[in-house]
């Protein structure tokens, strides 16, 4: 009997055919070497040099791919290290259909890097858009249509059935950013996506103490070009991060439960204080990606985003929050606050920030598993 979600957390599915079982130990075991001995010319024990496989890695990469259910997963250095060598993949002259709403550091490898590598990219209000729209922007050389759902920080929510169904008739590759709602609420292959990938860093790790990035794929042909790729380039994560993100995912649902359980609770105070003039949250029934968020995933996650009356007001709550922290990053226990202008956007022209409705006055809030009327009452201390 296949092992529900939660279980598969914390263990793979075993084989009669499973080799070493590690002295029965019960974490699995960090192999901190760079390089394996071989028996002989022509014998290996699996493994010849960690920048090519190590086995602690090999162990975080089966797991995760047995959440997202793809066929292999790639764990890299950094989120940015999982996308840029994604972008590998891709040749000169290749068009990618890109949501307008992206995190910051996506928008500047593709401007910075990818463009000057030959690449180019239309950028769009993918969860808008119907199947008519993308025929208009699709060309002879689109390879690919890259989406998060939902959005870093606006929360738009993509149909990801409706836009693999476009790819597939095309011939190219859907590649969905999953941070947000990780494989507890949402498995984009099962939707029909072909490769996902994942800051680490976040819900997967969990814990603020490690940077990490996935890539995963259900496609032979995907996975044949980036265990190529992540030997070549190098960037693979190193067997202490990778087992700091096994130990991560062990609690991987308990956390997922308890932060979403926290953000309603915060959305709906949010809601009632004078100085907040919108709440933009997935799970509240009024946004415009409610109903697709529930037929998509399984949760609305622990990402809220709000604006409030003024820049100043912004700034002040952010100088007077306590025990909520005024940091960059998301998805750790500790629950973070933090001002896209300067932090995650800075990077992004403001033309597009303020198109995507990124002003001086919004705020995004990753939101942890304290106790949640804790983190009201700091909230409210800081807005007063």
């Amino acid at each position: 009997m296949p092992l529900k979600l939660e279980s598969k957390c914390l263990h793979l599915e075993r084989t009669a055919t499973d080799g070493c079982t590690h002295y029965g130990s019960i974490s699995f075991p960090i192999y901190q070497t760079a390089t394996y001995a071989h028996p002989e010319v022509g014998k290996s024990t699996g493994f010849d040099y960690s920048r090519l496989q190590n086995p602690t890695r090999e162990q975080l990469e089966k797991v995760v791919s047995a959440l997202e259910g793809g066929i292999d997963a790639f764990a890299l250095s950094s989120g940015m290290a999982a996308i840029t060598l994604l972008m590998e993949i891709f040749s000169p002259g290749d068009h990618i259909i890109a949501d307008a709403d992206l995190y910051g550091g996506s928008i500047r490898l593709f401007d910075n890097v990818s463009i000057k590598n030959g690449l180019s990219f239309t950028r769009e209000n993918l969860s808008t858009l119907t199947e008519a729209d993308f025929e208009r922007i699709i060309t002879k050389k689109t390879k690919a249509i890259y989406i998060e759902t939902p959005t870093n920080p606006m929360m738009n929510v993509t149909d990801i059935a409706l836009v693999a169904k476009i790819a597939k008739k095309h011939g190219f590759l859907l590649i969905v950013d999953n941070t947000f709602m990780s494989p507890y609420f949402q498995n984009p292959l099962a939707l029909g996506a072909d490769i996902v990938l994942h800051s680490g860093t976040k819900y997967l790790a969990g814990h603020n103490d490690t940077l990490a990035g996935f890539i995963v794929t259900n496609r032979a042909d995907v996975q044949e070009k980036l265990r190529f790729l992540i030997k070549t380039t190098g960037a693979g994560l190193s067997p202490f991060d990778s087992w700091l993100t096994l130990r991560g995912i062990k609690t991987l649902a308990v956390r997922m439960k308890k932060a979403e359980e926290n953000a309603f609770k915060i959305v709906e105070w949010l809601k009632s204080q004078k100085c907040v003039t919108s709440v933009i949250y997935p799970g509240l029934p009024e946004h415009p990606g409610h109903e697709t968020q529930k037929k998509q995933a399984r949760g609305f996650g622990a990402m809220v985003t709000f604006n409030v009356e003024s820049e100043e007001k912004a700034k002040s709550i952010l100088k007077s929050v306590s025990l909520i922290r005024f940091a960059e990053s998301l998805g750790g226990v500790e629950s973070l606050i933090t001002y896209p202008v300067t932090q995650t956007h800075a990077d992004v022209p403001e033309e597009i920030r303020l198109k995507n409705g990124i002003t001086n006055s919004t705020l995004r809030l990753s939101v942890g598993i304290e106790d949640a009327d804790d983190l009201i009452a700091d909230l409210e201390n800081a807005m007063r």
